[in-house]
């Protein structure tokens, strides 16, 4: 009795929930009379237990599962198979195959040409007569192959298993070692140091791998030829789509003279970098370019590009798109020549705040690029990279670490986390780590307590993160050539786009019945009101204490520690609050409106209600020849009007969805007309 393994039973051993066994289909009898029969046995009895030879009238479903079990057999045995010849039919395809000692034959003789020199490698083929022949028979529509001739017959040795595993058809590099040799073949390791290096990770002696090291040498060297001539065509795609970008980006700006964009050439006049953005970014980035993110998430594998988003946050506290560059390398240079592009795109505002990962030539670029501007690295850049830092080093103490990590994160005093972090240094044993030494270097950029003082326009969130990873991710789902990329992205970008100028009346509760709340609701978005609800919601959860200077220590009533200290200026009707909410926002913090309502405030003084959170934000179009003086009668009506629309959608939710209904109608008529008048 045999046994045969097939592909598909494979695959569902993986799908196996013992995971431990593979089912072989077996047969047995004489060629007169063969019996099929189902057997479970472990992939492992091939070499723990002696192979049945196979015998004439062996049956086995394809011809891979024959030539699969013949070489089980032939390394079991000592010697090592090859196929010889087939026979095709018209019918039946490929109907006979024949396999072979690897010494069958003798090797042909080479010619020699006068002056050549060729070194005389003495063959292994000996003549042989080792072989197992197959033919294919279809009975009842189904295929199988039958042993027909079969002879375990060497004229040569045999080999012992510390000899036959380095037989060439056994000497395999499997995918992890391919990786790991091409790792350290890229870091200049020369080959013995490769082999060496692999016995050491594999913990085995010297000359068990199952490999020689002329294997690896060949390997290294085909691959860096495969390599080269990749890199021939891939550098011919790259060059070629690069100018179809260029001229998709040429064309774009003939149609539409509010698109910009600019590349780079290099020494041999070939596009570098590229970088674009649209009229209708560019008039958005004047009213919410106070804090820009610059994603650099991504990278083109095919062309070898790094790309660069530039987002900010609108008033209804939804990513806004700025614009995005392509750069072949990530050197301080490109980076400063992509920062120097938007800003020139964006007719020289520089933002307030810079987000953006914890790359340092980046940094180094900002810094130097946007002197005047804050810098702040995204929290959720740095968790992924504490995960991949920490984890395996930490083991079953890494859940620990990351709890006492992230309150660290959100602690609101400076002094605090110096102690705390010190503290969890100490006790995780990291005092050398050099990840650790590079968070604590660049603290002031990302740890909370620090960066507050920032405006952040509340774009350091996970909900911001998850929105732009799902607008990038929308980009990034369709794979194509560069002028497809550069389609796919303007058309995300108008579909956002079309999101935002959508005028959402919405009707906002009332929650708190003051007076201030009620007030509020007529100015913000509904975003930014709804900030700022909660933070009413809560102050009732405070009581202020007047100082003899005029401030208040503000105090959470269960909390004993943890107060906020709230400077007030009635002069200029100026108030700050320790925990830098409104510096860090633009929203009123809880403690400072506790203040406001014990003072008896019916409505928040204009200077806390920021342009940027503001409702007749979302209709304002700037740009140089369309910005309206304040002064002007007919934009003073226009802004009157706007604001005279939003208090009454907000008074009663029946009346919100009226207004949006009739608005919407309204607005498709007006513009209908308008195109036909145009037409």
């Amino acid at each position: 009795m045999a046994s045969v393994a097939s592909k598909n039973m494979w695959l569902r051993r993986q799908q196996c929930p013992c995971g431990d066994w593979k089912c072989y289909v077996t047969y047995e009898g004489d060629a007169e009379e063969t019996s099929i029969v189902s057997q479970i046995v472990k992939t492992e009895s091939l070499q723990s237990q002696d192979m049945v030879a196979p015998y004439v009238g062996m049956v086995f479903k394809t011809d891979d599962d024959a030539f699969e079990y013949y070489g089980n057999f032939a390394r079991k045995n000592g010697f090592s198979i090859r196929k010889e010849r087939s026979r095709l039919s018209p019918q039946l395809g490929i109907y006979k195959r024949d396999f072979v000692c690897y010494r069958s034959g003798f090797a042909p003789a080479r010619k020699k040409l006068s002056g050549e020199h060729h070194r005389d490698r003495k063959s292994v083929r000996c003549g042989c007569d080792a072989k197992m022949y197959l033919s294919k028979e279809v009975i009842d529509g189904v295929s199988q192959w039958f042993v027909v001739q079969f002879s375990n017959v060497h004229n040569h040795e045999l080999l012992e298993d510390d000899q036959v595993r380095l037989l060439p058809a056994y000497r395999k590099i499997n995918e992890a070692d391919q990786e790991r040799i091409l790792l350290l073949s890229k870091a200049g390791f020369p080959i013995h140091r490769i082999v060496k290096v692999l016995e050491l990770e594999k913990g085995i002696q010297g000359g068990q791998l199952p490999f020689l090291e002329r294997d690896v040498r060949n390997f290294v060297q085909n691959r860096k030829k495969v390599v080269q001539e990749n890199d021939a065509l891939l550098n011919e795609k790259r060059e070629n789509d690069t100018m179809e970008l260029l001229e998709a980006c040429k064309a774009t700006k003939e149609a539409d003279q509010d698109f910009v964009y600019d590349f780079t050439v290099d020494q041999n006049d070939k596009v570098e970098n590229i970088a674009w953005s649209y009229g209708v970014a560019v008039n958005s980035y004047a009213l919410f370019g106070d804090v820009v993110y610059f994603d650099t998430t991504y990278r083109s594998i095919t062309y070898d590009m790094l790309f660069g988003a530039w987002f900010g946050i609108d008033n209804n506290g939804q990513p806004i798109f700025f614009g995005c560059v392509l750069l072949q390398d990530e050197t301080l240079r490109s980076f400063a020549w992509a920062i120097q592009t938007l800003i020139r795109f964006m007719k020289g505002r520089c933002p307030q705040t810079i987000l953006s990962d914890l790359d340092p030539r980046l940094r180094d670029a900002i810094t130097s690029e946007l002197p005047s501007t804050k810098h702040v690295t995204s929290i959720w850049n740095i968790l992924p990279k504490v995960s991949s830092w920490f984890s395996l080093q930490l083991g079953s103490q890494y859940a620990d670490f990351k709890s006492e990590f992230d309150a660290l994160y959100r602690l609101e005093s400076t002094e605090d986390f110096e102690l705390r972090w010190n503290q969890m240094v100490s006790i995780f044993g990291l005092g050398s780590d050099k990840h650790i030494t590079l968070l604590y270097s660049l603290r002031t950029s990302w740890v909370l307590s620090y960066v507050r003082v920032h405006f952040l326009a509340r774009m350091a969130t996970t909900a911001y993160s998850k929105s732009v990873d799902a607008f990038l991710k929308g980009i990034f789902g369709v794979q194509s050539c560069l002028r497809g990329f550069f389609e796919q992205v303007g058309i995300a970008a108008n579909l956002q786009n079309e999101r935002h100028q959508e005028i959402q009346c919405q009707y906002m509760d009332m929650k708190t019945c003051l007076p201030i709340e009620e007030h509020s609701r007529q100015i913000l978005t509904p975003f930014a009101f709804n900030a700022l609800q909660q933070e009413l919601i809560v102050s009732m959860q405070y009581a202020a204490s007047e100082m003899a200077n005029g401030s208040y220590l503000v105090r959470h009533f269960r909390k004993i520690d943890g107060e906020s200290l709230v400077i007030w200026i009635p002069e200029d009707e100026q108030i700050h609050c320790s925990c830098k909410e409104f510096e860090s926002s633009g929203i009123l913090c809880r403690h400072a409106l506790r203040v406001f309502i014990d003072k008896n405030y019916f409505q928040l003084p204009e200077k806390y209600f920021l342009s940027r959170w503001r409702r007749e934000s979302s209709l304002m179009f700037y740009d140089d020849h369309s910005v309206h003086d304040k002064d002007d009668e007919w934009f003073q009506e226009f802004q009157s009007l706007t604001e005279t629309l939003f208090a009454e959608s907000s008074i009663t939710k029946e009346r919100s969805d009226y207004i949006r209904r009739e608005l919407t109608k309204e607005l498709t008529r007006l513009l209908n007309e308008e195109i036909d008048n145009a037409m």
